[in-house]
């Protein structure tokens, strides 16, 4: 029904090179806390970007995709761009008790949600009456974790209980906005203020 991209993306699939809304929306006042997406005007950022096009390329290609049914979409097929660790922290209310480090950000928290049970829970939010077949927890690769995280990215969409962050450059796809921790909505929101009251939006769609 969806598919999400580790990798900025925006509509007509060019190459942004351009530090983009979305990256500064995650990236001021809460860099201390959950770290920031890389800039697409950065070398590495403009690499990342071309191959995330390509990853879109191939799955438009060769998978029977959705077409688009969700706001603020960026192609007539269902695409959306995800950003692991930024998904993941705005769902814990006190990242810096969890004492990540850059390396392994994005595993600590995965580590922490899903041995809360929180992940469990957003999974049950988007399928409702659904079971899952194994522990979330044994998922220990630090890829499959940050290929599931893109699916979940991707399952909110496709439920349509999302919340955006970006603009024209694209938009980063977090949690549904009730799996936000309070406090970091409240700097999300303090962001946006400083950006456009548009660069934040709590997204749906029609299923």
């Amino acid at each position: 029904m969806a598919a999400a991209f580790d990798g900025p993306i925006r509509r007509g699939f060019e190459i942004i090179g351009r530090y983009r809304r979305a990256e500064r929306m995650l990236t001021r006042r809460l860099r201390p806390l959950i770290g920031k997406p890389g800039q697409s005007s950065a070398p590495v950022g403009k690499l990342l970007n071309l191959h995330a096009n390509t990853c879109v390329g191939h799955v438009v290609r060769h998978a029977d995709l959705c077409s688009s049914r969700h706001d603020l979409a960026i192609d007539e097929k269902a695409l959306v761009e995800a950003f692991p660790s930024s998904f993941l922290g705005m769902m814990i209310a006190d990242p810096e008790r969890l004492a990540a480090r850059r390396g392994d950000r994005s595993d600590t928290f995965y580590k922490h949600l899903a041995t809360e049970g929180v992940l469990a829970l957003l999974i049950s939010h988007c399928l409702p009456g659904r079971q899952l077949a194994s522990n979330l927890a044994a998922v220990v690769n630090h890829d499959d974790r940050a290929a599931f995280v893109c699916a979940l990215t991707a399952l909110c969409v496709a439920k349509g209980d999302f919340v955006a962050v970006g603009d024209d450059d694209g938009w980063i796809i977090l949690p549904p906005k009730n799996f936000i921790a309070p406090s970091r909505w409240q700097l999300l929101q303090l962001n946006a203020n400083e950006e456009t009251a548009t660069s934040i939006h709590i997204g749906s769609a029609i299923l």
